[in-house]
Order: C-alpha cells, then structure tokens, then sequence
C-alpha cells in the first residue's frame, strides 16, 4: 500500500490526462437527484478532481462537496483544478475511506468513482451508511473484475488480469452491501464505451501508470509486457494509429433507510 500511495503521489500532476472521465454515470446521478435543491455530498477517494468538476458542472447550484482522499498530492491538484474553473463550494479533506471525519447522518450523497480496489470495501460501506441521512444514496462507479479482463489491457498486456487482484465481481458487491443493514441496492447500471486510441498512445499510457496495476509490475516485467503488448497489438490491428477496443463500467447506486 506504501508503494501504491508512493505511484499516486508521483502520477498526480498527470492524472487528469492520463485517465478518462466518463460523463454517463453523472448524468444517471443527475437524474436521479434531480427532486432535490440542495446536495450536501462527499466524493470519496477524489484522487485529482476529474469526476467532481463534473458533478458541480451537471448538478449546478446545488451541489457543496467534501473531497475526500488519503494522498495530499492528489488533494492539492483537485483544490487548484476546481478554484482554477471557478469552483467555491468544496473542501478537501486528507482522510482513508474507512475511517471518514464526517458527522452520522449528514450528507445526501456519497460518491464514489474508480477507487473502491484501494478500499476495505465492507468498512467503507459502513461508513457511507453512517454518514448518509435516510433515504440518502451512495453511487459507486467502477469497473468489475470480468470486465477487465475484456479491455485493451485484459485482453493483449501481459499478466495484466493475474496482477490485478483487486477488483470485485457484482455478486461480491452485493454481498458485501445486503451485510449493511440499512443499506440496499437499488439499481446496477451497466455502460459501455467504444474507445481508440494510437499504439503509441496506448503504450504511453502504460508507461505513465495510467491504472495503477502498472505499478504492480517490477521494472523488468514491465518493459518486457510492455513489448509484447505491441507485438499483440500490431499482429491483430493492421493500423497501428486506429486500435478500438469497448470499455465496460457499472454504476450501483444504494440507498440508506435508518427504518
């Protein structure tokens, strides 16, 4: 875990351009929340800011957010992201996702985007119960192990679905959630996105940590991935410049009955 907090705390500056930001899950959370004025909300594990930009840009005027994440670095570059585009109604706060400095029964939402692999899940869904009012909501975003393993990575990097061990699976998921008594799982959207991308970008990405599973590998086992990623690569797309491949994510959202 030193060594994964070490990778986020050198790839922050970067993180934003290296990763992409899907707009579908904010837009089912803005529907979703649309009855409410006022979203009193934490993202937890904000890592730079790139989802919650979104968030204040999609539920506009409503939305006063803590931003929660146990990497300063990240923090720093999420408080200079959002001032820069004009953001006030923010605070960041240094804190794991199991342990959050938040009041019981405070917010109206807790968001959560591609980070519960960093978490103790089940003492994180604790914690969001607690700190959620009834009839609150917690959105998580994420990827599932078998849709992982279906990706450009999964599918042609070497070792990548051996080195990464974090994921879940829904069935996990959902057992994880019905042992929090008062929270329940409402609904399980699945999104779908067609991306392309160059070789070179491709292997750019790789380089610069672009997931942290990259980092799991030993500086050896990497450049030797990383060249049998581009022989896979050139052997099944004859254009090098044009590789697409699908992306799949679910968003689960839960909410929270304290009767």
């Amino acid at each position: 875990m030193t060594s994964i907090h070490h990778h986020f705390s050198n790839i922050a500056p970067r993180y934003r351009y290296l990763r992409t930001t899907d707009i579908e899950p904010i837009l089912h959370i803005k529907r979703t929340l649309k009855e409410l004025r006022r979203i009193i909300a934490a993202d937890v594990g904000c890592g730079a800011g790139r989802y919650d930009l979104k968030l204040f840009r999609n539920l506009r005027g409503k939305l006063h957010l803590s931003c929660l994440d146990c990497n300063r670095e990240m923090l720093e570059q999420l408080s200079e992201y959002l001032s820069r585009h004009k953001i006030r109604d923010f605070r960041t706060l240094e804190s794991p996702a199991e342990t959050l400095p938040l009041e019981d029964s405070s917010l109206d939402c807790v968001f959560t985007f591609n980070a519960i692999h960093h978490f103790d899940f089940s003492r994180f869904l604790e914690e969001a119960s607690r700190v959620l009012k009834d009839r609150g909501h917690l959105f998580i975003y994420t990827r599932l192990r078998s849709q992982n393993s279906k990706n450009i990575w999964g599918r042609y990097f070497p070792r990548f679905n051996e080195k990464e061990t974090r994921l879940h699976e829904l069935g996990e998921l959902e057992e994880s959630v019905e042992a929090v008594p008062k929270l329940k799982l409402e609904s399980v959207e699945v999104f779908r996105y067609r991306r392309r991308a160059s070789l070179g970008s491709l292997i750019d990405r790789a380089r610069n940590g672009h997931y942290s599973t990259f980092h799991l590998y030993s500086e050896k086992e990497l450049k030797e991935a990383l060249e049998e990623f581009e022989e896979n690569l050139r052997r099944d797309f004859s254009d090098s410049r044009n590789i697409s491949w699908f992306d799949e994510n679910v968003l689960l959202v839960l909410g929270n009955r304290t009767n």
